[in-house]
């Protein structure tokens, strides 16, 4: 593991994981990673529940990680790889809540159904429950908590990472700061990824998860 995401979704974290992977620092784990592998759901439950988790094996042949579940985890992160780097993705607060407001909630309040989810989806929306609780108490409505949320999480990162270890990312300043800080050359002739817009992530939610197409 090289690189630890600490930077809350919604905030470039697709877009950073197709660029840490274009440079060489991948496989890349994201939220979309856990999703694909179930064994992965029931390990993160376990890791929320404060169980003993098996770290290596988990991110075995990952060389990198982004976005939720494993931000909420990147201080244990941090100690259980201390040569890995750590990048915190970030983007103006209200700007952010508003593409949480617009994707991600609704999907986590579908997590709150009392309608039995498909058997192939429950660890997954067990999953989303927790860190909709956990993170955020559950008031993922609350625009001012919420962004309260974001906030502390942000701060907590700039003031407990080691600063030599630390990159806070804007994706709109593209490949250059990200470069510098990995020590790579910036990439010729190619455009830093720009994925996972709100359009593109409804799209995938609805194919994901067998949702009528609401857009």
């Amino acid at each position: 593991m090289r690189i630890i995401g600490a930077g809350f979704g919604r905030t470039g974290t697709l877009s950073t994981k197709a660029a840490l992977e274009a440079l060489g620092f991948g496989p890349c784990y994201h939220m979309l990673t856990a999703f694909e592998n179930p064994d992965h759901l029931r390990t993160w439950d376990i890791a929320r529940r404060g169980g003993k988790v098996d770290w290596a094996g988990i991110f075995a042949g990952f060389g990198a990680t982004m976005d939720w579940p494993a931000c909420d985890f990147w201080e244990v992160l941090a100690q259980e790889y201390p040569d890995a780097k750590i990048i915190l993705t970030t983007r103006d607060p209200e700007s952010w809540y508003e593409s949480f407001r617009e994707t991600l909630a609704p999907l986590w309040h579908r997590a709150d159904s009392t309608d039995p989810p498909a058997p192939e989806l429950a660890d997954y929306l067990k999953l989303v429950r927790h860190i909709a609780l956990d993170t955020f108490g559950g008031r993922l409505d609350d625009r001012t908590h919420v962004i309260s949320v974001f906030e502390k999480h942000n701060s907590r990162v700039r003031s407990a990472a080691p600063s030599d270890r630390l990159l806070v990312f804007d994706v709109r300043d593209g490949w250059r700061p990200l470069c510098e800080f990995l020590g790579v050359p910036v990439p010729a002739n190619a455009e830093f990824p720009r994925l996972n817009d709100r359009t593109s992530f409804r799209e995938l939610a609805r194919r994901r998860l067998a949702e009528p197409d609401q857009r």
